[in-house]
């Protein structure tokens, strides 16, 4: 989580920019974004050449050399946040903006991928050699806080919060998925180093850079020491579509700063007929926009036989299933409507998944998750697609705490059901003997047909009563005669003062 101090530096950080005359929001996030990608390009470099030095490996750097820009070559180590940052403000200016600002537009040598198609748009808004050089050592003091809290996270809590303050949430469904709630489910469902992965509402592409992460921790000697997997991992791995081009540009960034040099992120309407993909992805994790109905005649037509509806929670589930190959899992973030909504709709789609494919399980999770951004109450859906049925029994967890707490400040607290569900989910055999008392059980699929396909966990989970003992009546009125004697006296003894 970020520490006071921390959002301070941001928030005088959005300060300048404001002061600046940069007042659009977005334009603040992208200005932001492109700086912390410049200097994040440097960090990264460094790190991969010591990488390399202990694995005796080769390492080219990208600022190695005579750099080519435009039709000028330059000493490549100008380009660098740790050298020009040194340099006069006037410099140092003239360097981004004609020097570095074309070089990281132009840093993809295949002008076909994503990062190259998302940043040929990109501008250089900052109007001032004394603003860059203030939001350049602002940025700097932001670094060495990161670097003093040793968080790993501290970069991704940076970018939500940033994201934050771009008002467009409720406004079309769009809201950030906390990250500890992103590496949960892909802790859960563990990605391999042969998945072909896919987020088909990848706004910052947070999924796709966690589930990167999850492979570089656990399969590390895996992708790096196999030259078909690790081209794998680069270039054919992680899919990621999205209708917005600044959060497609800031993902194809931020996969590129975790390592990942050419993800296929594109600009796509993943519901309308644009969207082909079909038997193609072994693993979907997502968390689809919510809110807003949409026209039938812009929805695929196949996801409309699935369920008839224009609203496009459920379209995406029936969407998730026509993508992943048999076989193919996926973990998706859902409103609790999805659950347990009565319409034809909801139910049939409900049905495909328990009946159609094998439903794993649903995780409820509270309501101030999303807080402060939406107070939606959502679930976890993990399920694998088979085609033509396997739900025998379906795992259900009552999540009641993340480890922060559910009003809008979101402060650590002690409580949090994370690892547990983690560890349970990881070892079902044992929750066979689970009661529907405790925060996980099972529920045979019979059950679930005959509640009309209900899936909230309400409809199973059972609540213990315990038998609590009062003083009966008579003892009450003793006690009550006691008290009103009490009173009279000690209104006689204030009397006699008086």
């Amino acid at each position: 989580m970020m520490t006071g101090e921390l959002k301070n530096k941001i928030n005088s950080l959005w300060e300048i920019f404001w002061t600046g005359g940069i007042t659009n929001p977005l334009d603040v996030v992208e200005q932001m974004t492109y700086l912390m990608f410049i200097r994040d390009l440097d960090d990264t470099d460094n790190l991969r050449a010591k990488e390399c030095a202990m694995l005796g490996l080769p390492h080219k750097s990208i600022f190695a050399d005579e750099v080519q820009v435009g039709e000028r070559k330059i000493d490549g180590k100008q380009l660098k946040w740790s050298v020009f940052h040194d340099f006069p403000a006037g410099k140092m200016y003239t360097t981004v903006q004609e020097w570095v600002f074309p070089f990281i537009k132009n840093l993809h040598g295949d002008k076909t991928s994503a990062y190259a198609k998302y940043m040929d748009d990109a501008i250089f808004k900052i109007p001032t050699p004394l603003l860059l050089d203030k939001i350049v050592t602002a940025l700097d003091g932001i670094y060495e806080q990161m670097a003093q809290m040793q968080d790993a996270d501290a970069r991704g809590d940076i970018y939500e919060y940033l994201l934050s303050k771009i008002a467009t949430a409720g406004v079309n469904g769009q809201f950030r998925t906390p990250r500890h709630i992103i590496k949960m489910m892909v802790e859960l469902m563990q990605p391999r180093p042969d998945d072909v992965i896919c987020d088909p509402a990848c706004g910052t592409s947070g999924f796709l850079v966690a589930a990167g992460e999850y492979l570089r921790e656990n399969h590390k000697q895996a992708i790096f020491f196999d030259r078909v997997k690790k081209d794998h991992f680069l270039n054919h791995m992680f899919h990621g579509y999205d209708m917005d081009r600044t959060m497609l540009r800031i993902g194809a960034m931020n996969m590129m700063t975790h390592g990942v040099d050419n993800p296929f992120i594109e600009y796509r309407d993943s519901l309308s007929d644009q969207n082909p993909d079909k038997d193609k992805f072994s693993l979907i994790l997502a968390n689809p926009p919510f809110k807003g109905s949409l026209d039938y005649d812009t929805v695929a037509p196949d996801l409309l036989k699935v369920c008839k509806t224009k609203k496009t929670e459920l379209l995406f589930l029936a969407l998730f299933l026509r993508m992943l190959k048999i076989g193919g899992r996926a973990a998706v973030i859902v409103p609790d409507g999805v659950l347990f909504g009565s319409s034809t709709a909801h139910k049939a789609i409900r049905k495909e998944l328990v009946d159609g494919n094998r439903l794993e399980a649903v995780i409820s999770m509270p309501s101030g998750v999303f807080r402060p951004y939406a107070g939606v109450s959502t679930g976890i859906l993990i399920f694998t697609k088979t085609g033509h049925g396997g739900t025998d029994k379906v795992w259900f967890y009552d999540m009641t705490a993340d480890g922060l707490s559910l009003d809008d400040k979101r402060s650590p607290v002690a409580d949090n059901d994370i690892p547990d569900i983690i560890a349970r989910f990881h070892n079902l055999a044992a929750e066979e003997s689970r009661q529907r008392t405790e925060k996980s059980f099972f529920v045979p699929r019979q059950e679930i047909m005959d509640n009309g396909y209900d899936l909230s966990i309400n409809k199973y989970k059972k609540t213990e009563y315990k038998a609590v003992e009062y003083p009966s009546t008579a003892e009450l009125m003793a006690r009550l005669h006691e008290l009103e004697l009490a009173v009279t006296e000690g209104l006689a003894e204030l009397e006699a003062m008086l």
